[in-house]
């Protein structure tokens, strides 16, 4: 159903499917037969994690228990009021624009001392992740032809596998180009390794490199961190929300409006010089 009807990702699919198991483990088994009070139980086992985790735990319990009652397996729902905490949004990480200049001046620096094919294939994922804001499986999985040299914009496949246009910036117009001249024309992927694609884990690991090089706790920089701050930079230069959100490709608008925490300082300096009574100037009658 999750699938079919709401085109989860896959990451999602496995996810609520680790966390069923795990419910029905914990319960002895016969998750679809429990009652109330079996479930009631399950919340003992949640108290210890994070409140995200124990979150997303109990919505998967919740909709598998409305997909049964939906389905006529069960005459009731048990599931319905089941507790769990509510998951606290954290604010973004980000990087200031200090940064992000200290990794590009690394970058800079191996491309002017050696472009070999690695350092052309970094300088076009780094160009791609903080100038377009993908996600790391949208940037490992792209087609080896989804960017061409001048459009613009790439075509994204994105969460439940929606598309999105991406506008790419001419820096990373020409460092994909660079790349893209080492990669076979016949490739599937722009990225490609060992017959598939790079993975998620290899890129985490080059980006964190990365930054120890330009001497930026690795901990704070991942491929999240830099479309985190693609966001916030946008936001800080006058972005909007709407905007913001059909480049991130969030299905609800509530998802990017994180970030208004993160720019408050640029939207308050934002309303003091558009808006007609910003700093204390009256309307012209």
């Amino acid at each position: 159903m999750l699938a079919a009807e709401r085109g989860a990702a896959r990451n999602t699919l496995l996810a609520y499917g680790r966390d069923l198991e795990q419910a029905s483990g914990w319960l002895g088994g016969g998750l679809a037969d429990a009652d109330a009070q079996a479930l009631t139980r399950l919340s003992g086992h949640w108290a210890g994690l994070a409140r995200s985790s124990g979150a997303r735990k109990a919505s998967a319990v919740r909709q598998f228990f409305a997909f049964l009652a939906a389905e006529g397996l069960r005459a009731d729902n048990p599931a319905r009021d089941l507790a769990s905490a509510q998951a606290a949004r954290p604010l973004p990480k980000s990087l200031d624009p200090a940064d992000v200049g200290r990794l590009f001046a690394v970058l800079d620096a191996r491309l002017h001392a050696d472009p070999d094919p690695r350092t052309l294939r970094l300088a076009a994922l780094v160009e791609l992740l903080y100038g377009s804001g993908l996600r790391a499986t949208e940037l490992v999985s792209l087609p080896r032809h989804a960017v061409r040299p001048g459009r613009g914009f790439l075509v994204v496949l994105g969460k439940g596998d929606k598309e999105r246009l991406v506008p790419i910036g001419s820096r990373a117009d020409a460092a994909v180009a660079a790349h893209a001249a080492h990669v076979p024309a016949d490739s599937r992927y722009l990225f490609p390794s060992r017959g598939g694609h790079l993975h998620r884990l290899r890129l985490y690991q080059l980006v964190k490199e990365l930054a120890a090089d330009a001497g930026i706790p690795p901990e704070r920089v991942s491929p999240h961190v830099l479309r985190h701050a693609f966001a916030t930079h946008l936001l800080e230069g006058g972005a909007d929300l709407r905007t913001l959100q059909t480049l991130l490709g969030h299905a609800d608008i509530a998802t990017t409006q994180i970030y208004t925490h993160v720019a408050a300082r640029a939207l308050v300096e934002l309303v003091n010089a558009r808006h007609p009574l910003g700093n204390g100037a009256r309307p012209v009658a």
